[in-house]
């Protein structure tokens, strides 16, 4: 062995954030800096600042339409939400009445709110600071006539941390990403596990130079400088195996059948109809989540019925006949919307969200739900209503759609009124759910999770806590017996139906419904065809 070699390769430890391993030429990011002194007049840096914003939010709205995920629509349109908050630059735009740059009055009116944001107990708003420097980087780069940094597909980048933005806009084909800064929960971990990207954190970036060849190693959470040809040979090795395993199980497709032959339908969640492009409806058992928030986020109006009714009709009749549920308004906790959601509440994923929050905007409520019964006479529709705790919201929501309806026919305008379900993502709604008088059940595992083990998903302290429990796979089975029994469908459309490690315990609970990401469906359908029955 060539002990030159061996001693020439550097090892930097961190924490796994998103499994998988990548070789190529390490491209170091240094922070940008934006702080050259402007010259202009006092008028003249109010218009900069103005442009910068509205290039930022164009930008920004821009990438939404290229993406098709909802986690990284999420991301996004919680920055153009912000930027649409006039609140957010008025300190600047202040200071630039009395002789400020511009550049530097928007640092100055936007650090302290990061700062804040870095230092908050609550870990949804810790998340948020990466999000903050993000658009803050955004404008000032707009205001400096700087193009966006670009990165060389197939580069291990290292960097103090990763914008969301220039994530998304990254071609991270046989890439991978090291930082110092974020946790295994953060925006962009999130990112890089739903698209196979090795990501490591908390690394001491500084002495990492460009050009040298690396080895990134996200299962053990290890970058290599300079490996030998030893580690070489394993790391492409194991990253060829790693592609022939997301190759077998992408390529699986046809109907979900267990090892005994029996049926399972999987279905897919969707935002929006860029999602549908070049996928076929019979290559799939319908629609099991169609998220609408994301029709109300990143626009100066909300959408009126039309534009929502040609949405969900357009949904309906790419289904075939399969069918297509869709959610209501799921604002507030991480998906804010403008002039909708409220802002500053002391702990959103409890606050006034989901149908909470429809029931006090029963205009905006009554648009969608006339689209919605309209939509329902173009094929297959279903509604299920977010967030419901007590029976009386989801009686209360059947009482208003049946009044949009007759509003409808009195106005000699088509329209029927779907079956209404309900998400059971709410403790004391799992519980009791013999109390519902509901046409079907969708279990929202990601809030069911959290609020059963007290203990939030974005905390990294707590990611042991935040796992799928044998509490919740109890309340999970509770629902699927009491719908089984009661002659009513449930399905799963949470992040734990589209996870090929827990579908045996999904399916041991009796469910046999799964609603997962398009990318997913693979992976799912290849666990269900492995199943062969409880080992109980």
């Amino acid at each position: 062995m060539d002990h030159r070699a061996q001693r020439a390769a550097q090892r930097f430890e961190g924490r796994s954030a998103a499994p998988g391993v990548a070789l190529g030429p390490l491209v170091h990011l240094a922070p940008a800096r934006h702080d050259a002194r402007q010259y202009r007049s006092a008028g003249e840096e109010h218009e900069a600042l103005a442009d910068a914003l509205a290039s930022s939010q164009a930008d920004l709205t821009r990438l939404v339409g290229a993406v098709e995920d909802a986690d990284a629509q999420a991301i996004l349109s919680f920055q153009i939400a912000l930027l649409e908050d006039d609140n957010l630059a008025a300190p600047a735009f202040a200071l630039i009445a009395g002789g400020g740059a511009a550049n530097r009055a928007w640092s100055a009116a936007i650090d302290p709110e990061i700062a804040s944001y870095d230092q908050a107990d609550d870990p949804y708003f810790r998340a948020r600071a990466s999000d903050l420097r993000d658009l803050r980087d955004r404008v000032l780069r707009h205001l400096a006539g700087e193009a966006d940094r670009a990165v060389p597909a197939g580069a291990i980048v290292a960097a103090d941390d990763m914008p969301p933005s220039m994530f998304l806009a990254t071609d991270w084909r046989d890439g991978g990403l090291v930082l110092r800064r974020g946790t295994p929960s953060s925006h962009v971990a999130i990112l890089a596990r739903s698209r196979g990207v090795p990501m490591i954190v908390g690394v001491d970036v500084d002495h990492l130079g460009d050009g040298a060849d690396a080895l990134l190693d996200g299962d053990a959470g290890l970058l290599i400088l300079d490996p030998d040809p030893d580690m070489r040979a394993d790391g492409c090795r194991r990253r060829a195996q790693q592609s022939e395993a997301r190759q077998a199980v992408a390529s699986f497709s046809g109907p979900a059948l267990t090892a005994s032959g029996e049926r399972v339908r999987v279905m897919i969640n969707v935002t929006g109809l860029a999602e549908l492009e070049g996928l076929d409806p019979a290559d799939v058992d319908g629609i099991g989540l169609m998220r609408t928030e994301f029709l109300f986020q990143g626009r100066e109006h909300l959408p009126t019925e039309e534009e929502q009714y040609q949405i969900y009709r357009r949904m309906v009749e790419w289904a075939a006949g399969r069918p297509v549920t869709i959610r209501t308004l799921d604002a507030g906790g991480d998906k804010p919307v403008a002039g909708l959601t409220q802002p500053g509440e002391l702990n959103p994923f409890l606050g006034v969200r989901g149908v909470r929050l429809s029931l006090r905007h029963p205009d905006v409520f009554r648009a969608q739900l006339r689209a919605l019964a309209r939509a329902a006479v173009a094929g297959n529709l279903k509604v299920m209503i977010p967030m419901v705790t007590v029976p009386w919201e989801l009686d209360r929501c059947r009482a208003l759609f049946t009044e949009a309806l007759d509003e409808l026919q009195r106005e000699g305008i088509k329209a029927q009124l779907p079956p209404i379900g309900m998400m059971v993502e709410v403790p004391a709604a799992a519980l009791t759910i013999e109390d519902f008088n509901a046409d079907f059940f969708s279990i929202g595992s990601n809030d069911l999770i959290q609020y059963v083990a007290a203990a939030s998903r974005d905390e990294p302290q707590l990611l042991e806590l935040a796992r799928p429990s044998r509490a919740v796979f109890g309340l999970i089975g509770h629902v699927v017996e009491h719908a089984d029994r009661t002659s009513r469908e449930t399905s799963l459309c949470g992040d734990l139906a589209g996870d090929p490690l827990h579908v045996a315990a999904l399916l041991d609970q009796g469910l046999r419904i799964f609603s997962v990401a398009p990318g997913a469906l693979g992976p799912v359908r290849a666990a269900i065809a492995g199943y062969s029955g409880s080992a109980a």
